[in-house]
């Protein structure tokens, strides 16, 4: 795993049934893991003086942070069981109001750990429990799993897994009944506009590789198009060899492809960026204390072809630090529709009794020109809705997806036109660095 700020995590999910970072940052902590094991009452203490220390706002949502520890760790509180510990944890990060700051007792926080392989069994969505509605929504189904396969779409709601209501459901707990062995079958109940429709679905072992991309022949030459569905660990490295290979083919401009990209990693995002732009603000984190620092780009783009990005409502996290630091610098013309508007930086460490979780959120990024868009997301420069029953029609003939025919995408080649017409149709360096 790369070092860059350990515990980083962009996920655009309260817990995600993809891979995401875990590191060792919560290791730092000097008490045993013994010692906590045996001391549930301590470990409620340790999450609370966690979030007291490193919670993104320093009036904890208007909650009186000092009269919950005498709550839930003053002097008159004992605690029999890690179980009774682990309850009240939840209770006290339930008073934040913030679905992104979660618990994980042990099976929760081994099962994002196996994430991280790059590997997982499931159906292949991203969840999130919604600010407003508390409800279990999708952010995007992941391409060529069998989620994508049934129809689920982004922002349908999940109201029964298995027949279960899920009122009032964690996305952990929801997690749990939507994992299973390859080949066995859930049946997610959503609700689409006024429509509430049954979807049975065979799990699988799903592989994620992050990058597709190929050079299409146009009328205008050679385009380069790359589809990233994932900020992963293996995406920059993707990115890059995707980029070289276009370069090497001698395109003349690129459409990038962020629809449905829930986010992941921050530092992927950067380095990302970084292929794309020689010079300006990438990203800055804020804390409650201010600016954490800024990332900026290092004069080492692959190229500065024209470029057009593909965003949409399931575009969140790290795909929103990538199309607006794009947008924000006139690097690249954004086409679609709004992003899903996740603007906030987990810190996911381990407890110190060596088994359990904590992720919490301890920043806020903006664009380079300032933009705060949590809950906001990101407006394209060109928008270009889809209906139903075009997007049901490209999950249905895949091959359509990011090629003619595909209304977004045929919209992003028109601006592209334009951009290579401006350009000349050259790249300007002449050659790839």
């Amino acid at each position: 795993m790369v070092n860059y700020k350990k515990g980083l995590v962009l996920g655009a999910t309260a817990a995600v049934l993809t891979a995401v970072a875990v590191t060792g940052a919560g290791l730092r902590f000097s008490r045993s893991f013994a010692y906590l094991e045996n001391n549930p009452k301590q470990l409620v203490d340790e999450v609370w003086q966690v979030i007291n220390d490193t919670y993104v706002d320093a009036t904890f949502n208007q909650v009186d942070w000092l009269a919950i520890r005498q709550q839930y760790v003053g002097e008159s509180k004992t605690y029999e069981t890690k179980e009774e510990a682990y309850k009240a944890i939840r209770e006290m990060l339930e008073k934040l109001g913030d679905p992104y700051t979660r618990f994980m007792d042990p099976e929760e926080f081994k099962n994002m750990q196996i994430d991280t392989s790059g590997e997982l069994t499931g159906v292949g969505i991203q969840l999130t429990k919604d600010e407003e509605t508390k409800e279990l929504t999708v952010v995007a189904p992941i391409e060529d799993t069998p989620a994508f396969e049934a129809g689920i779409l982004a922002k349908d709601v999940i109201i029964k897994i298995n027949g279960k209501t899920t009122e009032g459901m964690e996305v952990e707990d929801a997690v749990k009944l939507i994992r299973g062995k390859p080949g066995s079958k859930v049946t997610l109940t959503i609700r689409r506009t006024n429509q509430e429709i049954d979807y049975p679905i065979v799990r699988a072992r799903i592989e994620l590789h992050p990058v597709k991309a190929q050079v299409k022949e146009t009328p205008t030459g050679k385009v380069g198009y790359i589809r990233l569905t994932q900020f992963s660990a293996h995406a920059s490295e993707e990115m890059r060899d995707a980029i070289r290979e276009a370069e090497a083919a001698k395109v003349t401009g690129y459409i990038l492809d962020l629809r449905s990209n829930p986010g992941g990693l921050l530092y992927s995002s950067v380095e990302i960026a970084r292929m794309w732009l020689d010079e300006g603000r990438i990203v800055s984190t804020v804390s409650r204390n201010g600016e954490l620092e800024a990332q900026k780009a290092t004069n080492r783009a692959l190229t500065d072809k024209p470029l057009v990005i593909l965003v949409d409502g399931g575009s969140a996290s790290a795909s929103e630090i990538l199309s607006g630091a794009l947008q924000d610098n006139e690097r690249a013309t954004l086409v679609g529709t709004k992003t899903f508007g996740k603007g906030l930086v987990q810190s996911v460490r381990r407890l110190g009794d060596g088994t359990s979780g904590l992720a919490v959120t301890i920043a806020k990024y903006l664009t380079p020109s300032g933009r705060d868009i949590n809950k906001q997301g990101i407006e394209p420069d060109i928008l270009v809705e889809l209906t139903e029953e075009q997007r049901k029609e490209l999950q249905q003939q895949r091959d359509k997806i990011g090629d003619f025919g595909d209304p977004q995408f045929d919209q992003a080649y028109e601006e592209l036109k334009k951009e290579i017409a401006k350009a000349g149709g050259t790249n300007a360096r002449g050659s790839l660095r």
